[in-house]
């Protein structure tokens, strides 16, 4: 496991995350790329961050869990940087989102927020 990674997701979960980011795409607001993620969080826009797993360096997102703790941010991971970045749309792929305003997916965000801790916990 990644130095970043503070918790196991199953894949159902992780599948879910993936719509909620199509989700927001279409109908909300999104960050990407780990400088504006960071930006997000510090300054409160972020309602949820999502992190790919196959990130190298994994350094480049072992800040990111702190802060989000520190600022009760609920995060989560996917699998893959590629899937995320064709999730909200970019054909390149990204370590990092933080969706900022779900759109329709409020209630596959509470969804998601809800099965997080009861993980982490």
């Amino acid at each position: 496991m990644s130095v970043f990674v503070k918790f196991e997701m199953p894949k159902e979960l992780s599948d879910k995350v993936y719509s909620l980011a199509e989700m927001a795409r279409d109908s909300g607001k999104i960050k990407k790329g780990t400088n504006e993620v960071t930006k997000a969080i510090e300054r409160g826009e972020a309602t949820i961050v999502v992190m790919a797993i196959d990130v190298e360096p994994p350094e480049i997102l072992a800040h990111i869990p702190a802060i989000c703790d520190e600022r009760s941010v609920p995060y989560a991971y996917v699998p893959t940087k590629t899937e995320l970045g064709n999730a909200i749309g970019l054909e390149k792929p990204t370590a990092s989102i933080a969706i900022v305003d779900v759109g329709k997916g409020k209630a596959l965000y509470e969804e998601i927020v809800a099965a997080i801790k009861a993980l982490k916990s």
